[in-house]
C-alpha cells in the first residue's frame, strides 16, 4: 500500500493517541472526517495499522529489570526451531522474541521482578526447554531509546530501471 501525507500524518496523531478521535484526527490533518475514516479503514484492513495497544510501564508492574538473552540451539531443524518457538510463546515474562541470522539462533527480551526473579525463570522455564545448547544473558543497564518505526524518514529507494 502507498501512503502519501495524509495517511503519514494520520499515522502520527493515532502513534502519539490511539484514542484520538476521528473528529481530532480529521481537523489535524485538514481532511473530512468521512475521508480521515475511509482511510484508516483502508490502512486497517491493509495491515499497516495492525491493533491499537496501551503502553504500561513495566515498573509500575513490578518489573523493574529488563534481560536481553541469546540462544543457540542444538540444531536448525524445522521441528526444533518451531518446537522453541512456541515454548517462548508460553513464558509471558518473554515480551519480544527475534529469530536471527549470524553467531546466535535467538534473541529475546525478558521482564522480571530482579534477579532471583530471573534465576527461577532460567531454572523452572528456560532450562526445561529442549534443544538449547548455549544461552548468554545480559542485563540491561539502562534503556537510552524507545520509538516505532519512523514515519517520515528517508525516501524509499527508486526503482531500478530497465535496459531496453
Amino acid at each position: 500500500m502507498n501512503l502519501d501525507k495524509f495517511d503519514l500524518a494520520i499515522l502520527s496523531i493515532l502513534r502519539q493517541d490511539a484514542r484520538a478521535s476521528l473528529q481530532d484526527i480529521s481537523a489535524r490533518v485538514r481532511l473530512s472526517t468521512t475521508a480521515c475514516w475511509t482511510r484508516v479503514k483502508k490502512m486497517e484492513s491493509a495491515g499497516v495499522i495492525q491493533g491499537y495497544t496501551v503502553r504500561i510501564d513495566p515498573a509500575a508492574l513490578g518489573f523493574t529489570e529488563t534481560v536481553m538473552v541469546q540462544v543457540t540451539l542444538d540444531n536448525h531443524s524445522d521441528d526444533t526451531i518451531e518446537s522453541f518457538s512456541k515454548a517462548l510463546e508460553d513464558i509471558p515474562e518473554v515480551i519480544e522474541a527475534y529469530l536471527m541470522s549470524g553467531e546466535y539462533d535467538y534473541l529475546f527480551r525478558i521482564a522480571v521482578r530482579d534477579t532471583r526473579d530471573y534465576e527461577r525463570l532460567l531454572r523452572e522455564r528456560l532450562y526445561r526447554i529442549p534443544g538449547i545448547r548455549l544461552s548468554k544473558s545480559s542485563f540491561v543497564l539502562r534503556r537510552l531509546k524507545e520509538s516505532t518505526v519512523p514515519l517520515h524518514g528517508s525516501p524509499p529507494a527508486p526503482a531500478a530501471k530497465r535496459r531496453r
